[in-house]
């Protein structure tokens, strides 16, 4: 994993493939995590922010180069709810297009999709 850098989530992705073009991680939503006494009280659901951080951070764990850094969001769609004590898998693939990366992400529970996330990168330090 790179060096922790600042993020609203706790849990740390463990890496369980790494590829030239392919990666896949998953990570334990933990009861303890910060954003969920507010978010909803009574009934307590992983903001949507929350999963594509942990694949922001899954997306530099397993990019197919050094370096990399998160340049735009180009879409997002949030599929289903994610709770308490879930365990995220997330599955990425990677594409050059020309001197940019875009990453492709599925983040799933047990329950199926929670989430699909394309993600742009260019070359350079991630802020």
């Amino acid at each position: 994993m790179p060096p922790r850098q600042a993020t609203p989530v706790q849990g740390t992705a463990e890496i369980v493939e790494r590829g030239p073009d392919r990666g896949a991680t998953r990570v334990t939503v933990d009861a303890g995590e910060q954003v969920f006494p507010g978010h909803y009280p009574g009934f307590p659901i992983f903001p949507g922010v929350c999963v594509v951080e942990h694949i922001h951070l899954s997306a530099l764990a397993t990019a197919p180069e050094p370096g990399l850094r998160m340049e735009a969001i180009e879409s997002t769609r949030f599929l289903s709810p994610v709770f308490p004590g879930d365990r995220l898998a997330i599955d990425l693939t990677w594409e050059r297009k020309g001197e940019k990366w875009r990453c492709k992400a599925v983040a799933a529970t047990a329950r199926g999709d929670s989430a699909k996330v394309r993600i742009r990168f260019s070359e350079g330090h991630d802020q």
